[in-house]
């Protein structure tokens, strides 16, 4: 089975940067991460968050009146080979 990682994406990077302050302030885990392809070719930058999080997410983006894509569903794509060159 393979693992699920959630992607809030947005239209620009301050809005994106408006929503990372406000779940810190309100102890919401997110990490800024690069924006899978395979989720959209937006802003190119977007939020890895965990699903348990996600209606705490959207209120939050509700409440602020923050601008936001989507929040996208993409399997995790680990490659064990990856930068391995011998």
């Amino acid at each position: 089975m393979k693992e699920i990682q959630y992607y809030v994406l947005f239209p620009n990077h301050d809005n994106r940067m408006r929503l990372y302050k406000k779940l810190k302030e309100e102890g919401v885990g997110a990490v800024i991460a690069p924006t899978p392809r395979s989720a959209s070719k937006c802003c190119g930058i977007s939020l890895l968050v965990k699903e348990k999080d996600i209606e705490r997410i959207r209120g939050c983006v509700q409440e602020n009146g923050i601008e936001i894509l989507d929040i996208a569903a993409v399997e995790k794509d680990v490659n064990p080979g990856r930068d391995r060159y011998c």
